[in-house]
């Protein structure tokens, strides 16, 4: 189910679909980071699984975050540049709830 919620936000093989939670994930990113979308964000990696529909593959699936899948060691990378936590908002967590069908948790 997963990768269907991704390609449901908007992240296909075609691109990211105008109008989406995808395209507007990508204008947030685009405007906080002064007009470009950083390679490794939420952005670029939802595209990047909902192009190779490999959500679950990659570790990110309906159920959570799998143990030792590039998806947990992406959390873990993530949480020891933040202090321990992962971050509401930052990538694992907006790849996460968009996978799981959720909006992404973006401010």
């Amino acid at each position: 189910m997963s990768d269907q919620n991704v390609r449901n936000a908007g992240f296909t093989s075609s691109g990211i679909t105008r109008g989406s939670t995808g395209s507007s994930l990508m204008s947030k990113e685009a405007k906080g980071s002064g007009g470009g979308v950083q390679s490794g964000g939420p952005t670029a990696t939802l595209q990047k699984l909902g192009a190779k529909g490999s959500t679950h593959s990659s570790g990110f699936t309906s159920r959570g975050i799998s143990s030792g899948s590039q998806a947990s060691k992406m959390m873990s990378k993530e949480a020891s540049s933040h202090g321990g936590r992962t971050p509401r908002g930052g990538t694992t967590a907006t790849v996460q709830s968009i996978s799981m069908g959720g909006k992404g948790g973006r401010r």
